[in-house]
């Protein structure tokens, strides 16, 4: 399964790939060779670079901090500060993507879409301490259900990637390991949650989107738990015919 998001670069490649390689057949000798084995060489890259594997969350996925990509967690900074979504001390979770490393990126928590936002930038290596900064990226904030961790999560192009593709808007609703979107060829992501919330990962940590934890969240408030947990009890049609039902007269007086 390939990465909707590549079938432009795919077919591109094919192209190119095709051109190549009948070039080089018709040459003949070693240049022709050589030519036949560029042509069939980017076409399998451009293939592997947009392989799209299903992911399995872990069980009890909804309480947990899941990794948004593939790659290597290569920064982890606490008490930083957070304007944009947070308002206050937070800590940073930083993923490099390397060029081989699936880029599929995949959604951290359950929960609302309260805050998107696309930055024009510059192209800084993805690890540059200040490419979470500078660089072109996305900044999503997502407001965890049912505790109310509000998690933002940032798509950060390196200095190869050059376009950012993500699918979600404010108001919309995901489930963690969820595809989202995309950075094309090399780039980072980083995951900025609130203190109450444990890390558990660690620098040098090899991760998958959608499946490798990177922390646990706070337990949902009382009243929150038992409010989701009357709703996963009672069906959508048995909550539609108590609420279509007339109010009885002693309610009515």
């Amino acid at each position: 399964m390939f990465a909707p998001e590549g079938y432009p670069i795919i077919g591109a490649s094919v192209g190119v790939g095709t051109l190549l390689a009948g070039t080089g057949w018709w040459w003949g000798g070693a240049a022709g060779a050589l030519a036949v084995v560029l042509g069939f060489a980017a076409v399998a890259f451009t293939l592997y670079f947009f392989r799209d594997p299903d992911r399995t969350p872990p069980p009890g996925a909804e309480g947990l901090l899941l990794a948004p990509a593939d790659g290597k967690v290569v920064e982890i900074v606490e008490n930083e500060d957070e304007p944009l979504y947070l308002g206050g001390e937070a800590t940073r979770v930083s993923i490099f993507l390397s060029p081989l490393n699936v880029h599929v990126n995949r959604v951290p928590v359950k929960g609302q879409i309260e805050y998107e936002n696309y930055v024009p930038g510059e192209y800084l290596v993805a690890w540059h301490p200040k490419a979470s900064k500078k660089n072109e990226r996305s900044e999503l904030g997502m407001h965890h259900d049912p505790s109310g961790t509000k998690v933002l999560f940032k798509q950060i192009a390196g200095a190869v990637a050059r376009r950012i593709v993500y699918h979600l808007r404010e108001g919309d609703r995901a489930k963690a390991g969820e595809r989202f979107g995309l950075v094309r060829f090399g780039s980072r992501m980083d995951v900025i949650v609130p203190p109450s919330v444990e890390v558990t990962a660690e620098e040098g940590d090899r991760v998958r989107g959608g499946e490798s934890v990177l922390g646990e969240l706070p337990d949902a408030p009382a009243s929150s738990r038992e409010k989701t947990s009357l709703e996963d009890r009672t069906s959508p049609e048995d909550r539609a015919s108590a609420e279509s039902q007339p109010a009885s007269p002693a309610a009515a007086s």
